[in-house]
């Protein structure tokens, strides 16, 4: 299990860093993510489907990441909870630099935790428990 999430993880990081870039690739968040996910934040819980709906909303997701100027995003760690020989939760903490004219450089360390099921092999997030990523944002100058 261990090695087949840390490749999930290894290839979501990839994917985060090409479309920070402008390369955002329609293929992926198939590979990613399993047809039908939960997410929970401060926000709220929310259900969504990996459909065209959800692409629409990562490319805008991705082109705001840019707008505030985050330079890159990488895996600072990952630790995982097995539940069953199927199932785990991904702890991955993160750090996301920004970079603007009007800013410092600045690095902001982050945890998001993933709901992973792994299928014939291959592992997918059909979930995710992140904080409060505006008032983080917030509170070291970027928004």
């Amino acid at each position: 299990m261990d090695e087949t999430v840390r490749k999930l993880f290894e290839r979501y990081e990839s994917f985060f860093e090409r479309s920070l870039a402008g390369d955002f690739d329609k293929e992926e968040p198939g590979k990613l993510y399993a047809s039908e996910f939960i997410e929970a934040s401060p926000a709220g819980v929310m259900a969504g489907k990996n459909d065209e709906t959800f692409l629409q909303a990562m490319v805008q997701v991705y082109r705001t990441y840019r707008d505030i100027g985050t330079q890159s995003i990488r895996i600072r760690g990952l630790r995982l909870s097995p539940i069953d020989d199927l199932h785990c939760v991904a702890h991955v903490s993160w750090t996301a630099t920004y970079v603007r004219d009007d800013l410092p450089e600045t690095a902001i360390d982050f945890d998001v935790h993933y709901l992973v099921q792994i299928l014939d092999g291959d592992a997918k997030v059909f979930g995710w428990v992140s904080g409060d990523e505006t008032a983080l944002l917030k509170q070291h100058g970027v928004l």
